[in-house]
């Protein structure tokens, strides 16, 4: 289970730390907030190239 991400100098986020909690984590905020680029960084991190 993923507990914890860090993102560096990817896309427009400087730095981000984000920690999970057990059960259903979900990703809200208006257009332009970051969700899809949240996205991407997972993707990456599950072995997506860039």
């Amino acid at each position: 289970m993923l507990t914890q991400m860090s993102i560096r100098n990817f896309a427009l986020i400087e730095q981000m730390n984000i920690s999970f909690n057990d059960g259903i984590t979900i990703f809200t905020g208006e257009t332009g907030a970051g969700k899809s680029i949240l996205m991407d960084a997972f993707s990456i991190l599950l072995g997506e190239r860039a």
